[in-house]
């Protein structure tokens, strides 16, 4: 890891240690729900996942698109005032999907499909700065945010596969895992509007990180970047 992507968390905790008594009525739990939306396969097959991805190397063998993957995405934060204008945060949030699929080009000798279930989980553990453009009293308070991510996360494939290294390409059934952590930046774009102890409002938040497979998998990476399109309500005291 980058020594620059440590920065936004040891400012967090920097920040967080200062005692701000004139905004401490301000603290707040913000939850979240939404959708979140996986870099595209145009994002996945360039730098250093070139050919490397195993979602886009899976969508040459399989009946499988990466959106395939989009999920719902559940999350909560707390959030700490800092001033005016500034505020930091600390939460995690949680997206799975299981996507079932088939071999594009392959089925058994009876006509059958070769069929597999194909999931990945992702729980980030977030930290974050944030501005808030307009200050806190304002009606509407829009607001641009950093910080780093901690990903927890576990890619599955389970089913029927085909052993191409045998003659007569023989189905067998077997279940691949593979579970990590990684780091990589966050960043959050969102506004919300004060309505007494409560605030709703909407974000939209990036991630960016990637994760290691093992030589099962077609893929040596799964890129675990990608958009969370979220609804908000903070729940201030």
């Amino acid at each position: 890891m980058r020594p620059h992507f440590y920065l936004p968390a040891a400012l967090a905790a920097a920040l967080m240690s200062v005692s701000v008594p004139t905004a401490s009525a301000q603290q707040a739990i913000n939850f979240s729900l939404g959708s979140f939306a996986l870099r595209g396969a145009d994002g996945r097959t360039t730098g250093d996942l070139t050919d490397e991805d195993v979602l886009i190397e899976n969508s040459r063998v399989f009946d499988l698109d990466v959106n395939d993957f989009n999920s719902i995405s559940l999350g909560a934060e707390y959030l700490y005032p800092i001033g005016e204008y500034l505020e930091a945060s600390g939460g995690v949030a949680f997206t799975r999907r299981t996507v079932p699929t088939v071999y594009s080009e392959f089925v058994r000798p009876n006509g059958s499909e070769i069929e597999q279930d194909l999931s990945l989980r992702i729980v980030p553990i977030t930290g974050t700065i944030r501005v808030l453009l307009l200050g806190r009293r304002g009606v509407v308070q829009p607001y641009v945010g950093a910080g780093i991510g901690v990903f927890a996360w576990k890619y599955r494939e389970e089913g029927d596969f085909i052993d191409f290294s045998l003659r007569g390409l023989p189905v067998f059934e077997a279940t691949y895992e593979e579970s990590g952590t990684s780091i990589g930046p966050v960043a959050v774009f969102g506004a919300r509007v004060p309505l007494g102890a409560v605030a709703v409002g909407g974000e939209l938040r990036y991630q960016r990180a990637t994760g290691d497979l093992s030589d099962d998998f077609l893929g040596s990476k799964i890129d675990l970047g990608g958009w969370h399109f979220l609804g908000t309500v903070a729940v201030r005291f």
